[in-house]
């Protein structure tokens, strides 16, 4: 059976992302014995190949894989594809999916643990039989990769780039060195024409000298002496050991001081308006800038007078720092710093007057694109926020100080819906811890806001199934709101909605209803009865009365709960869905099919459409379906939706969750009915192991599984085997 989410494809003549990355050198010269080096090493053909290209920052690593990776894509050497990794920029694991999804038409469900999509990414890698080339430019440490390696096998070659002079004993390593005297000449002459060179050769070469033979050095001087088309090299020479002589006395390298004076030069060449925007833009994080978020970026701040008057700021970089090789564009657009420039940027930024107050405003925007994000997130906004990711991170960590006190936790939570949205929680649990750390150490422990970032780490346990874990961080955020903002508050009745949620999940029905009750008169209260959060208590305590099957008391509220919901957010959203499938589920457990199946098929649609067809609302969904057809004994339409359903949930939750027991059961139920005994049994047992795991011994679930246990070793005339069971399940 085909796996949930897998399609046969279509795919592209040596897919490639090199778009994403462009070469700032015009030629690339004096590293044809690099090139062939490299390619020799990643040939090897008995084990997965992986080098890693090392030297100083400048020296060039970069453009030799970009010169390898556009060579290799000419000679079709790898027809499975090059994918080009930007490891500082985002999670590189992200990337990987990222690029399987878009360029390869791989389509693992999108709520599988991340380790679990690049799994399955890696056993489908297309073509089967053809070499891969994975770039991992800019390791800082072998721990931002080690999860993401491809698998041992030798179609998968690995190219990385990084500073560290020795990342790991089991890779090859290519040392690249800084250029020598005939390479560093012609790569200035590639800039200024051979015949400017081969008048003034002295100077030419005590140039490249100062430079340190850096390629970056060399390009910045090179760009600069193109616009500066009536400078003698002399003068270039005699204004760079100015500048030299001018920095600060450092323990830095030859070459990295050459840059640093390069830039010195370069900066002096800016406008006004140039040096600020290169400033402003140092502000985001080391990865691809997208000019919208820039363009929000500067709106806001020229709302707060701190920018200088002009009315086309892409104009500016256009025409400077583009041309000055200050800022380098990708083919898709976006714009991006070396290293080693951001760094000098920020310096600059660091000794303007404004500097806190960029800062702040660019931490406004970053927190309004955070908040852009809603609690249930489809795949669409998803995607729209993902470039705006690193530079949310940088707002939560490099510049958290600039964020306004009403602002700390939100580019924390923006990260978490972003994480959690995409079912990767083990990549969100760090960001709201992080969340609670933060605000109690800058608001105090008793402030809204560590309310709220106790409140949504326990959300994220719960989801997960840790519910002893979610228990005592939902009392706190209760308890805390209640005496920070009365009794009376919205904010209370989430925490009481919440913590009823966390009961009922566990079968604590008693303690859950009257939470249940509060919340609702509470909600109706505060928001009058016409408002979403009153929609979501009606449906949470008609769930309540469902489970313990009062049901002439759940379908009024399941009904007015999906009539308020359709007239407040309309026909197609997630919540509207939700509630059609708890009113079928109603029906169902009522022998109501016929009025069941069309709900749970309308939900079933719309939340492939809003989420796409792989997420765990849509597992949910194929469960709930799959049971209809069981009880009206459609079993061979029932199995591949149990199925589905079951891979869904053990690849997004893990294997020990109580939702994969649930779809255990639910599977191994379809068996027994079949008299598939066989089938059925070890299922049920797994079923009833799990559930006493996570739920304890005296839970309804676990009751429901003994009995269903028993009732297959009954139904086998195993009599002595099902009595105990039975006795125990009352």
């Amino acid at each position: 059976m085909k796996s949930p989410g897998e399609q046969v494809n279509q795919i592209p003549t040596n897919p490639n992302n090199l778009a994403r990355v462009r070469s700032g050198v015009v030629n690339f010269v004096g590293r044809d014995e690099q090139l062939k080096e490299l390619h020799q090493q990643l040939q090897e053909k008995e084990r997965i190949a992986i080098t890693t290209v090392t030297g100083m920052a400048g020296v060039g690593k970069t453009e030799l894989a970009i010169q390898y990776a556009q060579h290799q894509k000419q000679q079709s050497t790898y027809p499975a594809g090059i994918c080009w990794i930007q490891v500082q920029a985002s999670n590189p694991g992200e990337q990987l999916l990222s690029f399987a999804k878009s360029q390869l038409n791989l389509n693992p469900p999108d709520d599988w643990e991340l380790s679990d999509q690049l799994d399955y990414c890696w056993s489908r890698w297309p073509p089967l039989d053809g070499d891969v080339l994975i770039i991992l430019d800019d390791v800082r440490d072998y721990e931002d990769i080690e999860g993401y390696l491809p698998p041992e096998e030798s179609r998968f070659k690995v190219l990385i780039t990084t500073r560290k002079y020795w990342l790991s004993e089991s890779f090859e390593q290519l040392r690249l060195e800084v250029l020598d005297e005939a390479a560093a000449l012609e790569l200035l002459g590639s800039f200024i024409g051979k015949s400017r060179l081969e008048k003034e050769t002295e100077a030419a070469s005590q140039l490249c000298k100062d430079l340190g033979y850096l390629p970056l050095g060399l390009e910045l001087v090179g760009r600069f002496l193109k616009r500066k088309s009536k400078w003698t090299l002399a003068r270039m020479v005699q204004e760079l050991e100015e500048k030299l002589n001018e920095l600060k006395p450092s323990g830095g390298m030859t070459a990295q001081r050459g840059v640093e004076a390069a830039l010195e030069l370069s900066w002096k060449e800016l406008d006004s308006q140039g040096q600020w925007l290169g400033c402003f833009l140092s502000l985001f994080a080391l990865a691809p800038i997208k000019w919208t978020l820039v363009e929000t970026c500067l709106s806001i701040t020229n709302s707060c007078e701190l920018i200088p008057l002009n009315e086309d700021w892409e104009d500016v970089i256009e025409d400077s720092l583009l041309g000055l090789n200050l800022i380098r564009e990708t083919e898709e657009g976006d714009y991006q710093f070396h290293q080693l420039v951001r760094k000098y940027f920020r310096s600059k930024l660091e000794q303007m007057p404004e500097a806190g107050k960029l800062k702040q405003s660019f931490c406004k925007v970053m927190v309004l694109e955070a908040q852009s994000l809603p609690q249930s997130p489809t795949k669409e906004q998803v995607d729209g926020i993902a470039p705006s990711i690193p530079h949310v991170a940088e707002a939560a960590t490099e510049l958290q100080q600039w964020l306004e006190d009403e602002d700390l936790i939100w580019p924390f939570v923006g990260l978490n819906l972003f994480y959690e949205g995409q079912g990767f929680y083990k990549l969100a649990e760090p960001w709201l811890k992080q969340c609670l750390e933060a605000s109690q150490n800058r608001l105090g422990e008793n402030h809204p806001d560590v309310a709220t970032s106790l409140n949504n780490l326990a959300g994220l346990y719960k989801d997960q199934g840790r519910y002893s874990e979610a228990e005592p961080l939902y009392q706190q955020a209760l308890k805390l709101r209640k005496q920070l903002l009365g009794e009376n508050h919205p904010d209370v009745a989430t925490s009481l909605n919440n913590l009823a949620g966390l009961y009922d999940n566990q079968g604590r029905y008693s303690e859950a209803e009257p939470l249940y009750q509060q919340a609702l008169d509470l909600w109706k209260q505060l928001l009058g009865e016409n408002h979403p959060d009153v929609a979501t208590s009606l449906n949470n305590l008609a769930g309540l009365y469902d489970n313990q099957g009062r049901y002439s008391e759940a379908e009024p509220l399941y009904q007015q709960a999906l009539d308020l919901l359709k007239q407040l957010l309309g026909e197609n959203h997630p919540h509207v869905a939700a509630s059609l499938n708890n009113l079928a589920g109603l029906y169902k457990d009522q022998g109501r099919y016929s009025e069941a199946e069309p709900l749970y098929q309308q939900a079933l649609d719309l939340l492939k459409q809003l989420l796409g067809e792989n997420h765990p609302h849509v597992a949910a969904s194929l469960n709930n379906l799959a049971g209809l057809y069981k009880d009206q004994g459609r079993y061979s339409e029932a199995e591949p939706l149990y199925q589905q359903a079951l891979k869904l949930r053990k690849q997004l939750l893990g294997e020990n969750h109580p939702s994969v027991a649930t779809s255990l059961n639910n599977l191994a139920g379809l068996y027994d009915n079949q008299g598939r005994y066989s089938e059925a049994e070890p299922l049920y047992q797994q079923a009833l192991d799990l559930w006493k795991q996570l739920l304890g011994e005296n839970h309804p679930d676990v009751a429901t599984s003994l009995n269903n246990l028993a009732g297959l070793y009954y139904n086998q005339g195993r009599y002595s085997e099902a009595e105990p069971l039975y006795q125990q399940a009352l």
